[in-house]
């Protein structure tokens, strides 16, 4: 399912899964070589969702004020549900999306960075090196999730996947496999997924049965 471009300051359609995606790199952003972050992640999502979906995206260079702008603008105008990020989150000077984005945060959700670490360290030992956090963004009437992912291609799909054996089997959960329910606990819209990509998982008692 292929997302339409979010109209700037439009509220979401009901049931429509608001996402904004945010690329952090100086020369990416510079016009230096095109940035590949964006594409990957709307790709990813085109192949996943089954539920209607919208983006607003942000190409934007390794500034903390940047960065924090662009996470406000996204949740707090452009009505965002979920905000991932790529870039920024190793331990350069010029790193610094995991600081912007709890500098936004009104809670932390460790979990999420622990889990992606888990799932890069069975690639590079160097993944211990990176510093995603996620956290939730709380306005007077409305909430978002925000992500910091990797800056790779491959390294995004295999976090939000996770990692399967030969025959599809999971063997690692990846972290969108958490995202639907966290988004309904914050009251956003209830997303779903194709399973043979990334099965969601809800308790019980949060599943909807879909109509005959």
């Amino acid at each position: 399912m292929t997302a339409p471009v979010a109209d700037p300051q439009s509220q979401p359609a009901a049931g429509t899964v608001r996402i904004g995606l945010v690329s952090v790199s100086d020369r990416a952003s510079a016009g230096v070589y095109q940035d590949e972050g964006l594409p990957s992640l709307r790709a990813w999502f085109e192949s996943a969702l089954t539920t209607p979906w919208e983006i607003v995206t942000r190409l934007i260079p390794d500034e903390r004020a940047a960065i924090e702008q662009a996470l406000v603008e996204l949740v707090d105008t452009e009505r965002c549900h979920l905000v991932l990020t790529t870039g920024g989150t190793g331990p350069a000077r010029r790193d610094v999306t995991p600081e912007a984005t709890l500098a936004v945060a009104t809670k932390e959700m460790p979990g999420f960075g622990e889990q992606m670490r888990q799932i890069s360290l069975k690639f590079v030992p160097t993944a211990i090196l990176s510093r995603q956090v996620a956290v939730i963004r709380e306005t007077a009437d409305h909430a978002a999730l925000i992500m910091n992912l990797p800056g790779q291609p491959k390294s995004i799909k295999e976090t939000l996947e996770g990692l399967k054996d030969a025959d599809g089997k999971q063997q690692v959960a990846g972290i969108f496999a958490a995202v639907p329910y966290c988004i309904d606990l914050i009251g956003g819209p209830y997303i779903e997924t194709h399973d043979s990509v990334c099965k969601v998982f809800r308790p019980k008692s949060a599943l909807r049965v879909k109509p005959a």
